[in-house]
């Protein structure tokens, strides 16, 4: 498969480049010339004029997005020297979101010593409301049904079932029924069978954690790779037709090539 390196500049993305062709795990493409296949996706998709929708190629992160788009490409992988709101904005422009999914998010794969469990969205939607968690959750899914295995999906909040009320829990409440996940739901309830048997809600073998607000997320996370030792790998963004990955500007030349191993899974 194909994937779109439009940083191929920076020795890390050109040290995981070359890493990526010795071990076969993909064909690393560099930022190509623009094409009229990608001009005509900008002129279709967003109704440009094709002199705008040229301009607008000239922005690499725009190029790169439309590459995959026109199928030139199979993966955007970028960031190493992008902020994250410039590859969403490149994804949004020139690739769309996926069916039924209006918001973009992320997502961590959070591999702990017996399981591994989707965590989202720990970096990028700070306060979703209802149908924003409800996007988040499907998407989440799809991420789990890509990487894992077949979704369990838990809308988490600090009560389960109706036990509490306020407007926190009403939103993932609110969110579960529009979706069919299990929610509102306690962590503990979500993730331990015996808890979940004395809550009466889910079976306690979640795979995929939807946390209420991003503070809620980001702790999560962070607090269980320094007191759990949990790998935290990510974040990747997700709810897009095709797969965008958006490095750390801090990424090393391994998280780049886990980042890129990631995003052909999904592809």
């Amino acid at each position: 498969m194909r994937v779109v390196l439009p940083e191929m500049d920076d020795p890390r993305v050109a040290d995981a480049a070359a890493r990526m062709r010795a071990d076969d795990l993909c064909v690393p493409v560099a930022l190509g010339d623009v094409t009229d296949a990608q001009v005509a996706i900008l002129m279709d998709r967003r109704g440009l004029k094709e002199p705008l929708a040229r301009r607008m190629l000239g922005k690499p992160l725009i190029r790169a997005a439309a590459m995959v788009a026109a199928g030139e490409a199979d993966a955007l992988v970028a960031g190493a020297d992008s902020p994250t709101r410039r590859v969403i904005e490149a994804a949004g422009i020139a690739i769309g979101m996926a069916d039924g999914v209006e918001t973009p998010s992320s997502f961590f794969l959070m591999a702990f010593p017996d399981r591994e469990v989707i965590f989202a969205d720990c970096a990028v939607t700070t306060d979703p409301d209802a149908g924003q968690l409800a996007d988040i959750a499907r998407a989440s899914a799809a991420s789990c049904a890509a990487l894992i295995g077949p979704p369990k999906v838990a809308m988490l909040s600090f009560s389960t079932g109706t036990s509490g009320a306020g407007p926190s829990v009403d939103k993932v409440r609110a969110a579960a029924e529009m979706t069919g996940f299990t929610g509102p739901i306690q962590a503990d309830a979500a993730l331990n069978a015996t808890i979940a048997r004395k809550k009466g809600l889910g079976d306690g073998d979640a795979n995929v954690l939807i946390f209420p607000s991003l503070d809620a997320g980001n702790i999560a996370y962070k607090l269980c790779q320094e007191l759990a030792g949990a790998q935290a790998i990510g974040p990747f963004l997700q709810g897009f037709a095709r797969p965008v990955c958006d490095l750390s500007r801090g990424a090393s030349v391994d998280d780049i090539y886990a980042a890129t191993a990631v995003a052909l899974a999904m592809a």
